[in-house]
């Protein structure tokens, strides 16, 4: 409990594939006692991050403890799934201690802090912190920089074009929203790099905003949590660029999601290269699920954004379980998902 008596939720949020699940695991594993609530949402019909924490389920987050929302973006459907969700956790008999919320890669997190001061919420919860995650590498390639003079040329050949790029838009709100930025994957970085990154976001983010490098999700509990920035009643001075620009909806026309079914793959490394030729022939922005593999009692969960595709096995498939790859391809508006699921399967 903080000091006035609320439970204290921290909000993870971060583009696909910045390893926002890998940090939840961390945290799990290394919550120093503390019962956490964990309220996982999905862009996608499968529950992939759910499955993966239910999986290393602790004493710190037991299985009843996750909730999951796999309907669509948590900012898109606050009083359909996160208020029930939350009333849900509230009614227990044994409150936990804190309550994570990991959104989905494609949500904005302003709509669902702002989701904190409703009647049901606010004299019982408050925002401890916004933790944005990010993608060190990625930024660093330059995969969220706006090539101003490129845009100008399309503009000139296409009067209809928008002049923000969705992704970039988002990646930014997502930053401006945050209490603490995680530079992400700094294992695979240089330390000039990390302070490129750290730059770069910074121009971004919110006054008084902690940055933070780590690897592989590896930081304290205590960095994530007790940041005590009651974030509810700052969220309006962190505005999306559709507040910014008048505009008050928010969408993902820009964005396709589809599950993909996979047949048992021969071994763990053919898999991994036939999704880096997926992704590579038509511009995947994230995939994810889990693969039955020949030979192989545990499931094989798959996690790839961009040229880079991780793999591990976890748990053994259980008894009358289907031995089926299920897999969540997200892309921009136009990828064609016959073509990605049946490159998948072959």
């Amino acid at each position: 409990m903080t000091t006035s008596g609320k439970i204290p939720a921290t909000v993870v949020t971060g583009f696909l594939g910045a390893g926002k699940t890998t940090l939840i695991r961390h945290l799990l594993a290394n919550a120093g006692g503390r019962r956490i609530a964990l309220i996982v949402n999905e862009f996608g019909d499968v529950g992939i991050d759910g499955e993966v924490l239910r999986a290393c389920a602790s004493e710190a987050c037991g299985e009843d403890d996750i909730v999951e929302l796999a309907n669509g973006c948590i900012c898109c459907t606050v009083a359909d799934d996160f208020i029930p969700a939350m009333e849900k956790i509230l009614a227990r008999t044994v409150q936990p201690d804190h309550i994570v919320i990991e959104t989905s890669g494609l949500a904005l997190p302003q709509p669902l802090v702002k989701a904190f001061r409703w009647p049901e919420i606010a004299t019982r919860v408050t925002v401890d912190g916004v933790v944005t995650v990010v993608d060190g590498p990625a930024v660093r390639a330059g995969r969220f920089a706006h090539d101003e003079e490129a845009v100008a040329a399309q503009r000139a050949a296409d009067e209809t074009l928008d002049h923000d790029d969705p992704i970039e838009e988002l990646f930014e709100d997502q930053v401006r929203s945050a209490d603490l930025l995680v530079l992400h994957k700094a294992d695979l970085m240089s330390e000039q790099d990390v302070e490129a990154v750290k730059a770069e976001v910074l121009a971004h983010a919110s006054a008084g905003v902690r940055v933070v490098a780590a690897a592989n999700g590896a930081l304290p509990a205590e960095v994530l949590l007790g940041i005590g920035s009651a974030v509810e009643n700052k969220i309006d001075g962190r505005p999306t660029s559709h507040e910014m620009e008048g505009e008050t909806q928010h969408d993902h026309d820009d964005f396709e999601s589809f599950v993909a079914e996979t047949p048992e793959a021969a071994d763990a490394a053919e898999l991994e290269a036939r999704i880096r030729r997926v992704i590579e022939a038509h511009e995947v922005l994230r995939l994810k699920g889990f693969v039955p593999v020949a030979g192989k009692a545990a499931r094989l969960v798959v996690q790839a954004v961009g040229s880079r595709v991780d793999s591990y096995f976890d748990r053994p498939w259980r008894d009358g379980e289907a031995r089926q790859g299920r897999l969540v391809v997200i892309g921009e508006k136009g990828i064609d998902p016959s073509a990605i699921a049946a490159a998948l399967a072959s």
